[in-house]
């Protein structure tokens, strides 16, 4: 079985007298056209609300437009954490990036050095072989020289021989009045 909602009960004001059933005597006239009439304008305020439709929007406007703003608040901040946490991201994302690239840096910079040194060391070492090649050069020289010496002292020893043999050849020729020969090597001379 359905219950059927209550109904609202009339306003009633101060001024209406009370209905006829609050004490109002059954056979009293005056007090049955007052009961009367107390009814019908009850009746009647009661058929005109409920038949009426409420002519005041602007608290159901109001509500509405706060939902609507309330909403929009809701929007507005959904859309500044996404914004806050874009932001956050991309400057993690920022952060790390210039971190690695820093990294690189360091690890090129780190690199090169190594390069330099290792470069340095080579030359050093090329410096180091160049003056030992150097010094084995000038050595070999100086040994040239020494053997080129020793050779032309040689040689002006046999010439200066040569120049004496001859010249005591020479002397036994003069003192003998022959006259030298000529000799071929191989020959040999035949006086």
């Amino acid at each position: 079985m359905e219950t059927q909602p209550a109904e609202p009960q009339p306003h009633k004001s101060s001024a209406e007298p009370p209905p006829a059933s609050y004490g109002a005597a059954s056979n009293d006239v005056v007090g049955q056209e007052n009961s009367d009439l107390s009814v019908k304008k009850s009746s009647k305020e009661y058929d005109e609300r409920e038949n009426t439709v409420p002519t005041d929007n602007k608290s159901h406007r109001g509500s509405y437009d706060r939902d609507v703003a309330l909403s929009d608040l809701d929007k507005e901040k959904t859309l500044s954490f996404i914004n806050a946490w874009e932001h956050n991201q991309k400057a993690k994302v920022e952060n790390k990036s210039q971190k690695k690239l820093a990294n690189v840096n360091s690890w090129e910079n780190n690199q090169k050095a190594k390069l330099e040194a290792k470069l340095k060391r080579v030359e050093q070492a090329l410096e180091n072989k160049k003056a030992e090649y150097a010094e084995k050069m000038r050595n070999k020289a100086a040994s040239v020289h020494k053997e080129a010496e020793e050779k032309r002292a040689m040689i002006e020893a046999k010439r200066g021989e040569d120049i004496l043999k001859t010249e005591e050849m020479a002397a036994k020729h003069r003192a003998t009045g022959h006259v030298p020969k000529k000799s071929y090597g191989c020959f040999g001379s035949y006086t």
